[in-house]
C-alpha cells in the first residue's frame, strides 16, 4: 500500500498474543565456520566477532559490519543492527534462526523484541531467535528523506485522481519524495537493495557462528529469503518463507496483483460480517462491498474530520485505514467500528489511527523510516516504467481488476518512476538449486501478499515445498495455528519437511 508495499503485519500479530540481561559471547559462536566457502577479499567480514550486550528484557544487542558496496569492501561500511534472545536449552541449542518480519523496511530488531516469545516453545528452547534491520533500516544506518509533514501530505494525496489536474498533484508530489531521497541518501540509495541485504545475511550467519543458514521471513522476508537462497544454494539449513512474493513479476505486476489480495480479503470481511449478524453496512456481502465503495467516493467528495488531531481524512488515508485492518482478522471488530463511526458521524478518528499505525507515524507527527526505506528498497529492486503516461496504464488496469485498491496500491510505487537509480535488472525465478528443502507457507485470503504467488514461488524454487493456511490474514505461522506450528517448528528444528501441498485451518 501506498509506499508501503509488503509491510508484515507479523509485529502487531505477535502483539496481540503477548499476554536480567547477560553480557558476552556464547558458547560455540563468533567463529568463521569452515564448511562454507568465504568469498574472496570479504574475509575480515566473515571472521569478525560480535559483542553481545544485554540490551534489556533478556535480550542482547550487537553490531555487524559489512561493505556498503560489496564490488569495494575496502570502502565504506554498514553497521547492521542484530538483538537475540538465546536459546533456552542451552545443552540443546542447534544454532540462530534468524528471522526478518517484512517490509521493506520493516524493523526486524523491533520484531524479536515483541515477537520471540510467541515463536513456538521447541524452537525457542533449541534456537537463538536472532532479528536485524537491513541495511537501510532503523538502527542500521537508516535511509532519512521526508520529514513528517511531507509524509504527511504525500500520504493524504488523493491517490486515486480522477482528472489531469490531481494526476499533475500527485506526480509532482510523487518527484518531490524522488528528489529528496536523492539529496539526502544519494550515497546509500544504490547499495540498499535486496541483493546485497542477502549477501549482508550471509555474514551474519558466519558472524553467529552457524555453518549454514536457518531462517525464518515473513512477506517480503521471504523476497529476501528467496535471494538469499539463490545466492548461497550451499549455505541453506532451513528456510520458511511465510506469505510469499513471487519473485518472476515485475514492481507494477506485484502491485496489481496486490491490490486484488485486498479486495479478496475485503469480501471476506463482508462476508464475515454478514455472518456475524446485524452487519450495519448490509445483508450480503455484494451489499457491505457496494457500501464500502459508496463510502469512499463521498469521501474522496468530502474529507472526514478526526478528533486525533487537525488533518483532514482523505479517501487515501481512509483506504490506508481499511487496509491496515485487512491484515489481521483480529482487526476486522475495529474495522467495522471505524466504518460505522466514519459512516454515521462523518468522525474518521479511527481510521486514521489505523492509517497512521500502518506507516507508522506516531503521535508527535513524526514517522519511523518504515516508508523512506520502503521506497528506496523497492525501488532499484526492479526497473520501473519509464514515465507517468506508462504508469498510469498500469494504474487504470489495477482499477478494472481491484476497483476499490488498485489505484491507491499502485499509484503508492509512482515515486519510482522518479527515482534517482535504476536497476536493469529484469525479474526472474529464483530456483535455488542445489538448496536443501525450502518450506513456503501462502495463506488462502492473505490481503498483501495473495495465495498464488506461494503457489508460484513453491514451484520455482528447484526445492520448494507448499504449506497452505486455509484462513484469513496476512502470513500465517504467529497465528497460531497448531497445525502450521507443529509442521514449521519440527522442520527448523529437523530439516524434514512436511509433505508437499499440506493444507493446515
Amino acid at each position: 500500500m501506498r509506499a508501503a508495499r509488503f509491510i508484515s503485519a507479523a509485529t502487531v500479530l505477535a502483539l496481540a498474543m503477548v499476554t536480567g540481561c547477560s553480557d558476552g559471547d556464547g558458547d560455540g559462536e563468533n567463529k568463521t565456520t569452515s564448511s562454507t566457502s568465504v568469498p574472496s577479499g570479504l574475509e575480515s567480514f566473515y571472521g569478525q566477532k560480535l559483542s553481545w550486550k544485554g540490551c534489556d528484557k533478556g535480550f542482547e544487542c550487537a553490531t555487524v559490519q559489512v561493505p556498503l558496496n560489496y564490488a569495494e569492501p575496502s570502502g565504506d561500511k554498514v553497521g547492521i543492527s542484530v538483538i537475540r534472545l538465546r536459546a533456552e536449552d542451552g545443552s540443546r541449542r542447534i544454532g540462530s534462526l534468524l528471522t526478518n518480519p517484512g517490509g521493506p523496511g520493516g524493523s526486524g530488531v523491533d520484531f524479536v523484541r515483541q515477537a520471540a516469545r510467541t515463536f513456538g516453545s521447541d524452537l525457542r528452547r533449541r534456537f537463538d531467535i536472532v532479528g536485524f534491520d537491513p541495511r537501510g533500516v532503523a538502527a542500521s544506518d537508516p535511509v532519512r528523506c521526508n520529514t513528517g509533514p511531507q509524509l504527511d501530505e504525500f500520504f493524504a494525496t488523493d491517490a486515486s485522481p480522477d482528472d489531469p489536474k490531481e494526476t499533475k498533484t500527485l506526480a509532482a508530489r510523487s518527484r518531490a519524495f524522488a528528489e529528496r531521497c536523492k539529496t539526502k541518501a544519494a550515497s546509500e540509495l544504490p547499495y540498499v537493495g535486496t541483493a546485497h541485504a542477502a549477501r549482508d545475511m550471509d555474514i551474519l550467519r558466519a558472524a553467529l557462528g552457524d555453518d549454514k543458514l536457518t531462517y525464518y521471513g515473513a512477506s517480503y522476508g521471504t523476497y529476501l529469503g528467496a535471494d538469499y537462497a539463490e545466492q548461497f544454494p550451499g549455505n541453506v539449513r532451513a528456510l520458511v518463507l511465510d506469505g510469499a512474493v513471487d519473485p518472476s513479476l515485475s514492481s507494477t505486476e506485484l502491485l496489481v496483483e496486490q491490490a486484488k489480495g485486498f479486495e479478496t480479503a475485503l469480501r471476506a470481511f463482508a462476508d464475515n460480517c454478514v455472518k456475524s449478524g446485524n452487519c450495519p453496512f448490509g445483508n450480503s456481502a455484494d451489499a457491505v462491498v457496494a457500501k464500502i465503495s459508496s463510502f469512499l467516493a463521498a469521501v474522496d467528495k468530502k474529507p472526514l474530520t478526526s478528533n486525533r488531531d487537525q488533518r483532514k481524512v482523505t479517501e487515501s488515508l481512509a483506504v490506508m485505514g481499511i487496509a491496515r485492518s485487512l491484515y489481521v482478522k483480529e482487526y476486522w471488530p475495529v474495522l467495522r467500528q471505524a466504518l460505522t463511526q466514519a459512516m454515521q458521524n462523518s468522525d474518521g478518528t479511527i481510521l486514521l489511527a489505523l492509517a497512521d499505525e500502518m506507516v507508522e507515524r506516531k503521535p508527535n507527527g513524526t514517522y519511523s523510516n518504515q516508508t523512506d526505506a520502503n521506497m528506496a528498497v523497492n525501488c532499484i529492486d526492479k526497473p520501473n516504467p519509464s514515465d507517468l503516461a506508462a504508469y498510469k496504464r498500469y494504474a487504470d488496469q489495477a482499477e478494472k481488476v481491484a476497483p476499490r485498491f488498485g489505484p491507491f496500491v499502485v499509484w503508492g510505487g509512482l515515486p519510482c518512476v522518479y527515482w534517482p537509480y535504476q536497476t536493469k535488472q529484469e525479474p526472474k525465478p529464483f530456483t535455488a538449486k542445489g538448496a536443501a528443502p525450502i518450506v513456503v507457507i501462502g495463506t488462502i485470503r492473505d490481503p498483501a501478499t495473495p495465495y498464488k504467488w506461494a503457489q508460484k514461488l513453491a514451484g520455482q524454487l528447484s526445492s520448494g515445498v507448499l504449506l497452505t493456511f486455509n484462513g484469513d490474514g496476512h502470513t500465517a505461522y504467529l497465528q497460531g495455528n497448531p497445525c502450521i506450528t507443529k509442521a514449521t517448528d519440527d522442520y527448523l528444528i529437523t530439516t524434514d519437511p512436511p509433505k508437499d501441498g499440506t493444507t493446515c485451518g
